[in-house]
């Protein structure tokens, strides 16, 4: 049913002037940003080196502390009567070493006071490369 007697209908348009102005900013903004590469008209011969592996690991220190407060130095038990005593376990857990970086593995359910214990002995021993490991668990978990 018509109720709009003599009434044209309108076809649609699509406008095509906002489109190109859009598509043109994109152009211009791609190509000013656009960085261009110029060595592949250059020939560069470039120079070799013969080099060592070094064979120096960086020298770490694990530091473990369960949730009973048990601490573990490179897997060895190890026990925490002081910050001055567990210093120098660090030190001879270090082998010597200069600046050794001390990772703390400490359970979820370890006491805070059980991680800063482990951070005061290092800074008497003088390490400041302390850092801590984590698990990373999947999302949605």
């Amino acid at each position: 049913m018509n109720f709009q007697r003599g009434r044209q209908r309108e076809e649609p348009e699509i406008n095509l002037i906002p489109m190109i102005d859009v598509l043109l900013v994109i152009l211009i903004f791609l190509m000013t940003t656009t960085t261009f590469s110029r060595i592949a008209e250059l020939q560069i011969s470039l120079p070799q080196a013969q080099a060592e592996k070094t064979s120096d690991k960086p020298n770490v220190i694990t530091v473990g502390v369960d949730a009973a407060g048990h601490y573990v130095i490179n897997n060895n038990p190890a026990v925490f009567q002081d910050a001055d005593s567990f210093s120098a376990e660090l030190r001879k857990a270090s082998g010597g070493k200069p600046e050794p970086t001390v990772v703390i593995n400490a359970d979820a359910k370890a006491t805070h006071q059980s991680v800063i214990n482990i951070m005061e002995a290092a800074r008497i021993a003088g390490y400041t490369r302390i850092t801590f490991s984590t698990q990373v668990q999947a999302a949605g978990k």
